[in-house]
């Protein structure tokens, strides 16, 4: 991608706002890997693809850090990136950040979690995609069953970081249809930990302007009291198909809805 070319995009991108809900932009990598978490207010920022960052196997494991036992809503803060992947590999997720997002204070921040970074990850490259040239750390297609199948993934690793917000906007900017953010949060009260396998993908398929992708899962849960649940069932995430006028929110890959049954 030319200076020039990135220059007209950056001008053109929604920035993030308010400046005081962004992670600041560091002068150096240290500042951006010791500043304190910082979370972007959900009503207000334009959701982001997992880029080439993605779990090693299908598995992911929402589990709180430390006392097992403790629910969800007992944590104040996410948990960081790097108590969640160790230092490096945050610091090194959050220089990839900040490399491709457009935002002038952007979440790329180690003391963030994970699934925020990858967020703003997923979103810069999305951002870019129509650029002659993928900018480095853009491998998925933002457009592909990857990034599709991404979305479901991050909803998993922000739930297991306590990111609510994070998880809830990945059903879209305003969350999952008639349910506010609080209700969401109260909605994993009681769960003390879930476990998402990813099952096999099938090509998706087209509607009215929108392309759905169906994503199967097995959903395994244990309640605060020890109870275990199993669930079955798909996610479909959906995106608009290039329609004139569509938003680059609405050209992004975001939960439609979710089936799941108990075993």
């Amino acid at each position: 991608m030319t200076a020039s070319r990135r220059t007209m995009l950056l001008a053109a991108a929604l920035l993030c706002a308010p400046l005081a809900a962004c992670g600041g932009t560091p002068d150096t990598a240290s500042d951006a890997e010791t500043a304190g978490p910082v979370q972007r207010a959900p009503v207000s920022r334009p959701s982001p693809t997992e880029a080439a960052i993605a779990p090693a196997d299908d598995a992911i494991d929402a589990k709180p850090a430390g006392n097992a036992a403790a629910s969800h809503m007992e944590t104040a803060n996410p948990i960081s990136c790097a108590s969640e992947r160790g230092q490096p590999a945050a610091d090194r997720l959050a220089r990839l950040c900040r490399s491709v997002s457009p935002a002038t204070r952007p979440p790329c921040n180690a003391a963030n979690s994970c699934a925020l970074i990858e967020d703003e990850i997923a979103r810069g490259c999305a951002l870019f995609d129509d650029a002659a040239d993928p900018m480095p750390g853009c491998d998925v297609d933002p457009k592909g069953e990857a990034a599709a199948v991404a979305v479901v993934r991050r909803f998993y690793s922000a739930l297991a970081a306590h990111d609510y917000g994070t998880a809830w906007q990945q059903w879209g900017n305003d969350g999952p249809p008639g349910q506010t953010l609080d209700a969401f949060r109260r909605g994993y009260a009681d769960t003390r930990s879930t476990k998402v396998t990813i099952g096999k993908v099938e090509p998706g398929s087209g509607g009215a302007g929108s392309i759905y992708q169906p994503v199967p899962v097995t959903v395994d849960s244990v309640l605060a009291d020890g109870t275990r649940q199993r669930f079955f069932g798909e996610y479909v995430v959906r995106r608009v198909n290039g329609v004139d006028g569509a938003s680059a929110d609405q050209l992004r890959w975001h939960i439609d809805s979710a089936t799941l049954r108990a075993r």
